[in-house]
């Protein structure tokens, strides 16, 4: 998300209309926004926040008495902030309620509810998309990826909140940055990987079943043979099954070729006692 330009009028400490033009001070990095005390430093934050939220952390966070009282007295409160956000670029302009002295009395107030006009600039014109606050909010919310307690938290620095976010719980600032950072679809590779790896380790200990069930049948039949691993020259571990059945084939291929040549040395011998016969 990147602010573009920030129109103040008859908000906080600022009786006329101020405009602040982002790209510019942008153009050059970093900025610093400095000043005396009550000079409207925090002011301007809270007018960014009026703007995309429309409220203001701290006290006065409903959005009350946002209005100047410096300001000439028929001076509409309005901020106007542009902005863009996910490659599109929207304008969101924000009077909060306040009461416009009357034409018909001298004492007398007419109460101006809040309103909100949303755009969003298309092929080089501006288009409304919302004229209703709630409806304003609720999609600039979905295209910041956060609700004005997060951007509070967050953003608003001078505010404080942001040193509670570093004390907050870790299941509080877990669901802040995935919503800011959008971390669900490193949970689901996450979350997948430890499915594949669990599916893994019980193919293994499978194998290593299966594995130790053969070794077991192959022992069977190697003293069948008198094949003893203990008693061999060769030193062969118990501990490797894999070492051990392929011992178990290398001796019972050699036990077995000494049967074969002393069958055929039984053969011959009988074969030759029948022809003496």
């Amino acid at each position: 998300m990147r602010i573009h330009r920030l129109e103040i009028s008859a908000f906080g400490p600022f009786a006329g209309t101020e405009e602040i033009d982002f790209d510019r001070l942008s153009a050059h990095g970093l900025f610093l926004l400095n000043g005396a005390t009550g000079a409207g430093k925090t002011s301007v934050l809270d007018a960014i926040c009026f703007a995309l939220y429309g409220s203001v952390p701290g006290a006065r966070q409903e959005g009350k008495r946002l209005r100047s009282d410096h300001a000439e007295a028929g001076a509409e409160p309005r901020v106007t902030c542009e902005f863009s956000a996910k490659g599109r670029h929207f304008e969101v302009s924000r009077t909060p309620a306040w009461n416009k002295p009357s034409a018909r009395g001298k004492n007398g107030f007419t109460e101006q509810k809040a309103n909100t006009l949303l755009r969003e600039r298309v092929d080089g014109t501006w288009v409304e998309k919302s004229g209703r606050n709630d409806e304003a909010g609720a999609e600039i919310t979905a295209l910041l990826g956060m609700d004005r307690d997060q951007f509070t938290r967050v953003v608003m620095l001078p505010q404080g909140d942001f040193a509670a976010f570093l004390r907050s719980k870790a299941a509080d600032r877990l669901a802040l940055l995935q919503s800011l950072f959008g971390t669900q679809r490193f949970e689901a590779v996450e979350q997948e990987l430890g499915r594949k790896a669990a599916a893994a380790r019980a193919e293994v200990e499978t194998l290593n079943g299966e594995l130790a069930l053969l070794v077991a049948r192959a022992g069977t039949e190697a003293a069948g043979l008198g094949i003893d691993p203990d008693g061999g020259s060769e030193d062969v571990s118990q501990d490797d099954p894999a070492a051990l059945l392929d011992w178990y084939g290398r001796e019972a291929e050699a036990a077995g070729a000494a049967r074969r040549a002393a069958a055929r040395d039984a053969d011959a011998a009988a074969a030759d006692l029948s022809a003496r016969a």
